[in-house]
């Protein structure tokens, strides 16, 4: 249910009705806009009574709603979240940029990568110092010490830094990162997502691999209830019966997600097709269906990556990518801000 606040309320009123909605065992999200003040309330709201609320000086309507996502529904908060990383403002208008390796491998890699994406455009470097991989035999990352890297790489280029966490016993590890990563694997570990959701970092949320759209946003729910609400959706293709992708991307979801979240999305074209080819058209269309960003894996050798060399391109592919980029973004009303 949502409690839309008229525009000449006083403060002292508006409290008092917050405190009225409180006591009755439900939490309230407050979202203050240009032009109206909206009071989202979670919980059982059977216990409210609408047209007592309605029938209040303060207020000017009440409307239930339905999707059973409530803190990510654009109806609790129509204007768009704008998400700050480390000074690099996801939403709105702005169009980021976050690129750099699969893994990361050693610091002479992660450095010059990060030296290369930065001169390119990218505002925000990402690694993988945890790897969820389908074989117990593959590279799983190098951990603490690739976290420890990624820093280093900060510090030496001043890009903030995005990696996923797998686990909750790496909480600790992740003090000093910008960005928290929710990987597609673990989209529903709720478990995982309360306790990222109680970290008080940004969160990157990757959709599942065969999830629904409001299934994704229930896993945000997660992480807003528990007190964060800077979130930032990552499309990366999902799985279906067709072999010559590795997954397929559906850019569909973008356009819908701005209708139904104000939460920011970004498209991560890599991982959707698993082919470094198709990493630059596929760039394209995410632009042209209203993306707030792109993930772009880049490696300086990508033979010899050790992880998802199929799906990286190079640094100097990327520079031409952000060229063109540089070209369309005008013509969806989106700029590229670097930090603030």
């Amino acid at each position: 249910m949502i409690i839309i606040v008229k525009q000449e309320h006083t403060q002292k009123d508006l409290d008092h009705l917050i405190k009225w909605v409180q006591d009755q065992g439900l939490a309230v999200d407050v979202s203050k806009g240009a032009n109206s003040t909206i009071l989202g309330l979670i919980g059982d709201t059977s216990v409210i009574d609408i047209d007592l609320v309605r029938s209040l000086d303060i207020v000017e309507n009440v409307r239930r709603i339905q999707e059973p996502f409530k803190c990510a529904n654009r109806k609790f908060h129509p204007e768009d979240t704008i998400v700050d990383v480390g000074g690099v403002k996801f939403g709105g208008d702005n169009f980021q940029l976050i690129a750099g390796p699969c893994s990361v491998e050693t610091e002479e890699q992660i450095i010059g990568v990060a030296q290369a994406v930065k001169a390119a455009g990218a505002t925000v470097l990402r690694g993988g110092a945890f790897k969820p991989r389908t074989s117990p035999y593959s590279f799983q990352g190098l951990g603490g010490t690739g976290i420890e890297l990624l820093l280093k790489a900060k510090q030496a280029t001043g890009l903030p830094i995005v990696t996923e966490i797998m686990s909750v016993r790496h909480i600790d590890l992740f003090a000093d990162v910008d960005l928290v990563q929710i990987g597609a694997r673990n989209m529903q570990n709720f478990e995982l997502l309360k306790e990222v959701g109680r970290m008080g970092k940004p969160v990157l949320l990757k959709r599942g691999l065969a999830n629904t759209i409001e299934e994704w946003l229930m896993s945000a729910e997660y992480i807003m209830s528990e007190g964060a609400h800077d979130i930032i959706l990552c499309e990366r293709g999902i799985r279906t019966f067709e072999t010559y992708t590795r997954n397929t991307l559906d850019l569909s979801a973008i356009p819908l997600l701005r209708e139904l979240t104000h939460l920011p999305v970004v498209v991560d074209p890599s991982h959707a097709a698993g082919i470094a080819r198709l990493v630059r058209p596929l760039s394209y269309a995410a632009v042209g269906v209203g993306a707030d960003g792109l993930m772009i894996e880049v490696h300086n050798n990508p033979q010899k990556a050790l992880c998802d060399g199929a799906q990286s391109i190079k640094p100097d592919e990327f520079a031409d990518i952000v060229r063109n980029l540089d070209q369309m973004l005008p013509l969806v009303g989106k700029k590229k801000v670097g930090a603030q």
